[in-house]
């Protein structure tokens, strides 16, 4: 089975599309999966050459300056996949680079399957640029309509999808690390340099952008009770545009971060007494699962692929998405129960340890050879 992949992101750049595109290429080298990789080039460069990487020139997204738009060329790109000749196009984002593969695959009659990551949609709200929402629904069911599958991380997502009218779609969840992620690494130096001892940790990892409800965020900071506030320390783990603004608004209790990664993140997961999460458009959530990893209950909103993490009351609390209040009760109750949050911690590490990425590759490897062989099939009738 030789497999072709097309994203638009990719480590080193830091979100959870470009991590977990990063994880299913190491699955495949570990299974002798062929592979072939197309992405746009960056500005930090990859940590080795590969000769199965294939990268193009690009500039950076207006929406997401740390994200690349690909100028690929089309005649290197054909020389390129007919040389390595594909069993399989996944092309896992609809921008350049997916286009090129979708573009391929349509012409030379390859099976493609595609996967669903974002919710642009839900991002228009955050950039004022609602009118753009018929056009963007257009524009992805055109994209998503070639595929023999698209994979989604949630079923919050593949019923948000069917609602627009996709079809053909394919639950592809998350995993996590549960030997990187926990709560081992609690303590460790890089953590304990930043916090101070005699505060409880309430904890944010994720990109600073509008579209993930920071301005709850800031808001649950400003309305806590003094009392309350007093023996709080919130570590901000991420980068992104909106970091200015939030270093104006947020209290002095706020230790900023940038974006961190291997054991400093750990570390500061394992070393947050809380999770606090408010951002209602994640398809999945892959933050949350590491928490949970290291042992840290998490509070979320009641929107998005995090609801299918948390099990309310169990390994964490949902609250009402925006409502500040409800986020601050989540936060008071865990804060003064120790035990309770204690429990929860427990029980979102053992919910952790059923999410293993082998198990979850293996399955996606197990569709793509369906996809190949129902193919193969129609094509023999």
């Amino acid at each position: 089975m030789r497999i072709a992949l097309f994203t638009d992101t990719y480590i080193p750049q830091v979100n959870g599309v470009a991590r977990t595109i990063k994880r299913l290429v190491d699955h495949l080298e570990k299974r002798q999966v062929e592979y072939a990789l197309y992405m746009p080039e960056t500005i930090e460069k990859l940590d080795r050459f590969e000769s199965n990487i294939h990268t193009f020139a690009s500039l950076p997204f207006f929406l997401y300056p740390e994200c690349r738009i690909a100028l690929p060329n089309v005649f290197k790109l054909r020389q390129q996949l007919t040389s390595f000749q594909p069993d399989l196009l996944h092309i896992a984002t609809p921008f350049n680079v997916g286009l090129s593969g979708l573009q391929h695959g349509k012409k030379y009659g390859i099976p493609m399957v595609g996967s669903y990551h974002t919710h642009f949609d839900h991002y228009l709200h955050y950039y004022k640029l609602q009118f753009m929402s018929a056009w963007l629904w257009k524009y992805v069911k055109w994209f998503h309509q070639p595929f023999e599958r698209t994979f989604v991380p949630s079923v919050e997502t593949m019923r948000h999808l069917q609602k627009h009218g996709f079809q053909r779609l394919a639950l592809w969840t998350r995993g996590v690390d549960c030997e990187r992620f926990h709560p081992k690494q609690r303590h460790r130096s890089y953590a304990s340099n930043l916090l101070p001892k005699d505060k409880a940790v309430l904890l944010y990892v994720g990109r600073l952008a509008p579209e993930k409800d920071l301005a709850t965020l800031v808001a649950i900071m400003a309305q806590l009770p003094q009392e309350l506030n007093e023996k709080i320390q919130w570590m901000i783990v991420g980068d992104g545009p909106s970091l200015p603004e939030m270093k104006k608004q947020c209290p002095t209790n706020v230790t900023f971060t940038g974006y961190l990664k291997g054991e400093e993140l750990a570390a500061a997961y394992a070393s947050a007494d809380l999770f606090v999460f408010p951002s209602v458009t994640e398809t999945f959530g892959n933050v949350v699962l590491e928490s949970f990893a290291s042992g840290t209950p998490a509070i979320v909103a009641d929107r998005g692929g995090v609801t299918e993490i948390v099990e309310h009351g169990k390994s964490g609390m949902i609250c009402k998405a925006g409502d500040v209040h409800s986020f601050i009760q989540a936060i008071e109750h865990l804060l003064m129960n120790r035990s309770k949050r204690a429990e929860m911690g427990y029980e979102a590490r053992q919910y952790a340890l059923t999410q293993s990425w082998e198990r979850i590759f293996d399955d996606l490897l197990e569709q793509y050879e369906q996809v190949i062989f129902h193919h193969k099939k129609r094509h023999l009738a």
